[in-house]
């Protein structure tokens, strides 16, 4: 499965004791359609808040329905801020967490002189004047196979903090009265709150609060102490999955 979805609502894509989860809805009405208990495994988690363009899940059943009217029948259930964009059979051993190559994240922030209304859940409102120039010189540092431990939250299970970005770029949309920025970043794998730290870190330079230059000490660094801070979840989609 494809999937898109409203983030606000939720505890995250991950069952939770505290609250609702994207990945305990997609079980529960799954498991109408097919008559028997369904665990739907998702390319990731994602946390409260945080959206998706197209995140990937896969899940095994033996009810014999067609993928084409298992889709319009998931979708006939679920609510309005969950949605399966696709689903086929998937290959023999697929597995959407492990065989994941790359994630592309999309971050959206609005900058503005006043705030918006329509977009509020969607975007981080900064205001201010942000340079761009800056924002993207600091973020070239970034490319490449690094130790992200900067970049990361401290409460964490990683056993490996290395990554490679292989892509992260940042573009300006002119609206009224402001702007939107958008930053994408694609690699082979994410820890957790790195792309919101990145972006975090990213706005605090484009404030003129950091040089650029000192992206590149932050990440040698190795110390969450040294990045900006963390970015709002309400700007952040997975927007693709490559396998």
């Amino acid at each position: 499965m494809t999937l898109e979805y409203d983030g606000s609502g939720y505890h995250g894509w991950q069952r939770q004791k505290n609250g609702r989860s994207i990945q305990e809805v997609l079980e529960e009405r799954i498991a109408v359609i097919t008559g028997e208990p369904i665990k739907v495994i998702g390319s990731g988690r994602t946390d409260a808040g945080v959206h998706a363009l197209g995140q990937v899940a896969h899940f095994q059943t033996s009810c014999g329905i067609p993928a084409g009217n298992l889709l319009k029948g998931i979708n006939s259930l679920l609510p309005a801020d969950i949605v399966v964009k696709s689903l086929d059979d998937a290959p023999p051993g697929f597995h959407a967490r492990i065989d994941a190559r790359r994630k592309t994240y999309l971050y959206r922030i609005y900058n503005g002189a006043t705030p918006t209304a329509l977009y509020r859940r969607s975007v981080w409102q900064v205001y201010g004047p942000l340079d761009t120039v800056a924002m993207r010189a600091a973020a070239a540092h970034l490319l490449g196979r690094h130790d992200f431990t900067s970049f990361c939250t401290v409460h964490t299970d990683a056993v490996s903090f290395t990554r490679e970005i292989y892509r992260l770029e940042i573009s300006a949309v002119a609206c009224d009265p402001g702007l939107f920025l958008e930053i994408e970043v694609e690699a082979d794998g994410f820890l957790r709150y790195m792309v919101r730290t990145i972006v975090g870190t990213l706005v605090e330079i484009g404030r003129g609060k950091r040089p650029a230059a000192e992206m590149g000490e932050i990440l040698r660094g190795r110390n969450r102490d040294r990045a900006g801070m963390t970015a709002p979840p309400q700007g952040l989609f997975l927007k693709e999955v490559r396998y």
